[in-house]
This record gives structure tokens, sequence and C-alpha cells, in this order.
């Protein structure tokens, strides 16, 4: 039995081993990291997949931005479940628990950096995101976006930029 939750302070540790283990430490240096550094995830936007015994195998957030002239989106990622419980549906649970949610809150766009041949399938395209440029590097192919609401990203264009609630300790850093 898998259970999909809000995250909860605990589940950082065994999360950033399994984006570890996913990714590998690389992930720092991905242009969608740059927008995540030093910020919270958006409210309620966090989410876990726990077994049985409560250990953490998959983990999705996402994460408060502006999509230049759209204006307030969501960027979801990373996305990723223990390497023993792939091939199982995880990874869809979350991403559409993720979204359900994303749209409950009333978000009405979600962009990502990932394979187009998996998201897909949740309506994901790279239709959306023509105009709009990360502030650093990324595959064009993989810069994909989802209305959550109809006509969210007509005629969007612009820079990405973070936005939303800044870690504590960043604060204090800057």
């Amino acid at each position: 039995m898998v259970t999909i939750r809000a995250e909860i302070l605990s589940d950082v540790p065994a999360r950033e081993a399994l984006l570890n283990a996913a990714f590998g430490v690389q992930r720092f240096r991905k242009t969608s990291e740059k927008l995540r550094r030093g910020r919270l995830p958006a409210e309620g936007l966090a989410f876990s997949a726990v077994d049985a015994r409560g250990t953490l195998i998959g983990t999705v957030r996402l994460w408060n931005i502006i999509a230049g002239s759209a204006g307030q989106a969501v960027l979801l990622g990373p996305l990723a479940v223990d390497c023993k419980a792939q091939g199982q549906g995880l990874g869809a649970a979350l991403m559409a628990h993720a979204l359900a949610e994303a749209k409950r809150l009333g978000h009405a766009a979600v962009l990502l950096v990932g394979d187009a041949s998996y998201y897909s399938r949740f309506g994901f395209s790279e239709g959306h995101t023509g105009s709009l440029q990360f502030p650093g590097p990324v595959e064009r192919a993989r810069f994909l976006g989802l209305e959550l609401v109809k006509g969210a990203f007509d005629g969007a264009e612009g820079l990405i930029t973070a936005s939303g609630r800044v870690l504590e300790a960043a604060k204090k850093v800057a």
C-alpha cells in the first residue's frame, strides 16, 4: 500500500537521498534548480509517497514562478520514484495528485523541464512555452507547459523568474 501525502519535515533527508540516487549531484547545476534555490515549495504543493512502513519512495514539488507575461505559474519538479517502486504507476499517481492540487489551489499554469514522451500524457506540451525563456540553458524540446486554466499561456513571452516564499536561511545570507 502506498500513500501520497503532504511532505513533512522528516521526509526531507530521505527526499534528498532519493533525488541524489535518481539524478546525482549534478542536479544542482540545472537551470531549473536555480529557480528553486533559496526558496520553499509553493504552499500546499510538496508531496511524498510512502509505503506501508512509512518509507519515502516518491516525491514531487511545485514552485512559485513568474512565467514572463503570463504571470504567476508553478514549476514542477523534480519528480522521482525509488528504483524499487518504478513501473507501478507511482510517478503517474504523484503527477495526477500534484496537478489536481495545483488546480484546486487556483494555479492556472504549470511549467517543467522533462521528457515530452513521459509528460505529454498529462497534457504538457512544448507549444505553451514557445516565447518563454528560462534564465539559463535548457533543451527547448524538454521545456513543457500545461494550462490548468484554458488560455493561461495565450501570448505568453518573456523570462521565467523565481517568486514565492524564501527560505529563512537564504534571507540571512542575502
